[in-house]
């Protein structure tokens, strides 16, 4: 234990994948509850783009992935409109011109440099590779949604449960969501960082939607999905590296037993929530007949 703690590549995957679990788990509960999973996978893969720009112009990944996330954020909320099938129409057509530039920028990195394994660390992300200069950007992108989503909670929630009502109290459902979106981007940018584009859709879905499972109260959700985010993303980092005694030598990598966690998690919590339904449901049905008597 000691001697994986005192490695710095485990220090700073910890550290990124901490400031990964913790944004994808608050804004996740938001962008489920507003039935916005699609466009959480959309701007996932999308940012794609940007991490793979970031290598062919020499600039921070963070960067790339968040730019190019905000990019695509604005696209979604502004081409689509409030009905549900033509705002995924939207987020489609901007998913397919971001994998499209994607796959540009991914074969000019091949093609024009001497970058190997960018594909693998754009698409898949690479936690013991990152670089300690990468700590504070994401500690910053950490404290900013923690900012927004704490300084317009209640008209999130609100925008997210019943947009109607929103509307009535003064709330723009519109400029909520753009806001929910460019906050979804910045915990999108450092999931990506952590375990890749591909599979970041994972970390911020996975757990805000066990969580509600589980959960009566947003506030509720949002803890239990950071814990369970982060007991994905701790236990994935130590399972990666003590994989590398497992199989002689070939370690497995950290995205991998990240999703695997969450995918466990999720069919966990699936199990919990149908007990707690079976279990007021017989607390109801049995109240009747204990009044009576």
């Amino acid at each position: 234990m000691w001697a994986f703690l005192s490695s710095q590549p485990v220090q700073t995957a910890l550290i990124v994948g901490t400031c990964a679990a913790l944004v994808s788990a608050l804004i996740g509960v938001f962008t489920v509850l507003r039935g916005n999973a699609f466009a959480g996978h959309a701007l996932a893969d999308v940012s794609s783009a940007g991490g793979a720009a970031s290598f062919l112009l020499g600039i921070s990944p963070l960067l790339g992935f968040l730019g190019m996330a905000w990019i695509a954020a604005f696209g979604m909320e502004f081409l689509g409109v409030r009905k549900a099938r033509e705002r995924d129409l939207a987020t489609g057509v901007v998913l397919g011109a971001g994998l499209g530039l994607s796959a540009l920028f991914l074969y000019l990195d091949v093609t024009t440099t001497s970058t190997t394994g960018a594909t693998v660390s754009v698409m898949f992300g690479s936690l013991f590779a990152i670089s300690r200069g990468l700590i504070w950007p994401a500690i910053l992108a950490v404290l900013a949604v923690f900012a927004l989503v704490g300084g317009f909670y209640r008209p999130l929630i609100l925008t997210a449960v019943d947009p109607d009502l929103a509307t009535l109290r003064g709330v723009s459902p519109r400029w909520m969501g753009l806001l929910q979106l460019l906050v979804l981007g910045l915990a999108v940018a450092v999931c990506a960082l952590a375990i890749g584009a591909v599979l970041a859709t994972a970390l911020l879905i996975g757990p805000a939607g066990a969580a509600i499972r589980l959960s009566r109260r947003p506030l509720q959700a949002i803890v239990w999905a950071m814990l369970m985010a982060l007991a994905a993303v701790w236990m994935g980092i130590w399972m990666a590296y003590e994989s590398y005694y497992w199989f002689s030598g070939n370690a497995w990598p950290v995205s991998f037993f990240v999703v695997a966690l969450i995918f466990l998690f999720y069919l966990l919590a699936m199990l919990g929530s149908a007990q707690q339904r079976k279990f007021r449901y017989r607390a109801a049905t049995a109240l009747p007949g204990i009044q009576e008597s």
